[in-house]
């Protein structure tokens, strides 16, 4: 038999040691932790796929809640189905006793357990798509506000207009343009675009400079 924990981050900039300290406690070997950090939307992650081709029938799995396990419904009950039943694995939810295969194992412990995690996987999912939620409400609030979302848009020179002009009547070359206004050439047609100015400067040589 062989323990394991999992630990896992929604994104890269996120810290997993309260997991990891929490799962060494619990005495599982530091070599055996394995950490993802990446949404739990899905069980289509690197490194638990990882982990779960290294366990076995009779191994423990460690995670400190049920929502770092992940947070769809449905995925999770399928996920604990495929480890305890099919893998043979027990899987222990550090912070919701009733969650270790390892105990109770009789018919009444099976379908409390069952019950549990059905609860816990719903309300983990319920948080996710809350979070969801909040956030689209947050930047609907912040465009009504005026805040604008994306790459910030380059402040073009204030004789732009006459620059283009300068362009298009072979006064200056593209690359003269484009030193002038501080843009990729790619950068110049999409702010042409955007003006409306684009209409008749690719005609002729004025593509090309």
């Amino acid at each position: 038999m062989t323990i394991h924990g999992y630990v896992r981050v929604s994104s890269i900039d996120q810290n997993g040691d309260r997991q990891y300290r929490a799962l060494c406690k619990a005495e599982v070997p530091a070599e055996n932790i394995y950490i993802d950090k990446q949404s739990g939307k899905d069980f289509l992650r690197p490194v638990y796929r990882a982990l779960v081709e290294r366990l076995v029938p009779g191994d423990v799995l460690f995670v400190t809640s049920i929502d770092r396990l992940g947070r769809n419904y449905i995925e999770i009950q399928e996920q604990w189905r495929i480890l305890t039943k099919e893998a043979g694995v027990d899987i222990v939810v550090l912070d919701m006793l009733l969650l270790d295969t390892r105990r109770d194992k009789d018919l009444m412990g099976t379908f409390i357990a069952d019950l549990v995690l059905q609860i816990l996987s719903f309300v983990a999912q319920n948080e996710r798509e809350n979070i969801r939620r909040r956030q689209a409400e947050g930047i609907d609030a912040a465009k009504e506000r005026g805040v604008r979302f994306g790459r910030p848009l380059m402040d073009m020179p204030e004789d732009f207009p006459g620059l283009v002009t300068r362009w298009q009547g072979k006064q200056m070359t593209l690359d003269d343009l484009l030193e002038a206004c501080a843009m990729s050439k790619s950068t110049l047609y999409r702010r042409l675009r955007e003006l409306g100015m684009l209409e008749g400067y690719y005609k002729g040589d004025c593509r090309e400079g």
